[in-house]
């Protein structure tokens, strides 16, 4: 290993570039100095530069830009959005890879146990239709007030289910007692539910990035810190998971860096392209 560099860093955002607001499921829309530093040295150094989110796209083109990684749409990045469901190039959004589902049964399953929680689904380019408001700040763009059947009754990359009154080893249970075998799903870190398409994650969506750049997953450094990014980590050459990772993510992980509040991704980026070097 001590040969080895990656050619692709594949980076989560929340969590991992970005600082989590303590307490709210929120992040601070900021890059740390010593984050930014790293992910330019990867850069400079030839690696490709990936995120990978189950943010839309809209939410993940000004982290992208906070980071100074692309040129204009010279050479446009390569991002994977809606944990996977997504792929598009950025500047400007084309997207260029997109899988749907028709979640209606699995939505209609969860509001029977969960009758209060909202639902979202993305609205590309503006923001997500909702049955109801979001809590302030979880949702990026605008939300527009949609009825159910107008929001899943056709295929969809996504659907956000959530419920402020539940706790995410709520959703943890609710997702066993469902057993969503036919889709796919992840819990976040608060009562946050990701519906997605059978087999479509951020492991997916990477293959097909590395695929288009002729990258071997060997050859990938992935590091994040949520249920979402297990198959990612366990894809990829070498998977770190952040140091405030729950215990299922650390345990799928090659390594454990420090936690974003102490740069862990900077800490693992720095030991492969390290300053000065």
């Amino acid at each position: 290993m001590t040969q080895w560099q990656p050619q692709l860093v594949a980076l989560d955002i929340d969590g991992t570039l970005l600082a989590w607001v303590e307490g709210s499921g929120q992040t601070y829309e900021q890059i740390a100095p010593a984050v930014y530093d790293a992910v330019q040295r990867a850069r400079a150094a030839g690696a490709h530069i990936v995120l990978a989110s189950g943010r839309s796209p809209h939410g993940m083109t000004r982290v992208a830009d906070l980071l100074d990684i692309h040129e204009g749409d010279q050479d446009p990045l390569w991002i994977v959005a809606s944990n996977g469901a997504v792929v598009f190039r950025y500047p400007p959004v084309d997207v260029v890879h997109e899988e749907t589902f028709d979640a209606a049964p699995a939505v209609a399953a969860v509001l029977e146990l969960h009758p209060d929680a909202l639902v979202a689904v993305e609205e590309r380019g503006v923001g997500y239709r909702v049955n109801r408001h979001f809590p302030e700040g979880e949702l990026s763009g605008e939300m527009i007030l949609t009825d159910l059947d107008d929001i899943v009754g056709h295929p969809v990359s996504r659907v956000i289910i959530r419920d402020p009154n539940a706790s995410a080893d709520d959703f943890v249970r609710l997702a066993d007692t469902l057993g969503l075998h036919s889709i796919g799903y992840v819990v976040g870190w608060t009562a946050w539910l990701d519906l997605s398409p059978q087999g479509v994650h951020k492991a997916s969506g990477l293959q097909h990035v590395a695929d288009e750049l002729g990258v071997h997953a060997r050859d990938v450094l992935a590091i994040g810190d949520g249920r979402n990014d297990i198959e990612m980590l366990r894809w990829a050459g070498r998977g770190v998971a952040m140091g405030q990772s729950v215990e299922e993510v650390r345990d799928v992980a090659d390594h454990v860096t420090d936690t974003v509040y102490e740069d862990g991704a900077a800490v693992e980026i720095g030991r492969w392209f390290p300053s000065g070097g």
